[in-house]
């Protein structure tokens, strides 16, 4: 795969950089079983990460009833997960193969960084902390702080924003189809990594422009070009 400029990196979080599936299976289940429903297997609640809370908490309870949760039992639910959440986020999530010496490339080859998840920021912020990776990024985008989720670009656009690039010098990287849509509705590149929650997408579905085995790959192909004179 060829090399194509860039002047900065933006990274998915959830499925692209932490491997945050057991802590999230683990607060699901923690909330059904407070509603005295059985536990999902983790490979279930894996296929409904990446839209957020609120996308993962309905997802979970039509799968333990086989129907669509009442609103009420929707809220109350949303509510218990995100404090199950907040005590388990980071206890079993771990970086995947390549991620620090990715970012450490990444960073000595001069690009500028920042992560841009949908995430809320009141758990991405302890969880970057937590796996040791936050003093990589200049810049993190959570969906609150953007004001919507990927797909939709805003979050992209609000990270060049703050890197102070335009979104043409920059390729975001991720693990979707949400990421995918994200970056072509911004103007950017797109690098898809081959592990991570695709919702059951094989990975030639998704528009890239390359396919990468980890970060450390990426770093590889992302040519940061010279300042103008």
């Amino acid at each position: 795969m060829a090399k194509f400029a860039a002047r900065a990196a933006l990274i998915d979080l959830d499925g692209t950089l932490l491997d945050t599936a057991p802590d999230l299976a683990a607060a699901a289940n923690a909330t059904l079983a407070e509603l005295g429903r059985p536990p999902l297997a983790l490979e279930t609640v894996r296929d409904y990460v990446g839209k957020g809370i609120a996308h993962l908490v309905r997802r979970v309870l039509e799968a333990s009833a086989g129907a669509p949760p009442q609103d009420a039992l929707f809220d109350a639910a949303c509510v218990r997960f995100a404090e199950h959440y907040a005590r388990l986020n980071g206890a079993a999530a771990k970086a995947f193969d390549g991620v620090a010496e990715g970012l450490v490339e990444m960073r000595t080859t001069g690009l500028r960084l920042a992560c841009v998840t949908n995430k809320l920021a009141r758990f991405t912020e302890p969880l970057l902390a937590a796996s040791g990776l936050r003093e990589y990024f200049d810049a993190v985008v959570t969906s609150d702080r953007a004001g919507a989720r990927k797909p939709d670009p805003a979050i992209v656009l609000e990270a060049c924003r703050r890197l102070q690039v335009s979104p043409a010098e920059a390729c975001l990287i991720g693990d979707s189809s949400n990421d995918a849509e994200a970056a072509r509705a911004a103007g950017c590149r797109f690098l898809l990594v081959p592990y991570g929650y695709r919702e059951g997408r094989g990975l030639r579905e998704i528009d890239s422009d390359g396919i990468v085995a980890t970060l450390r790959e990426a770093a590889k192909l992302l040519k940061v070009p010279p300042s103008p004179t």
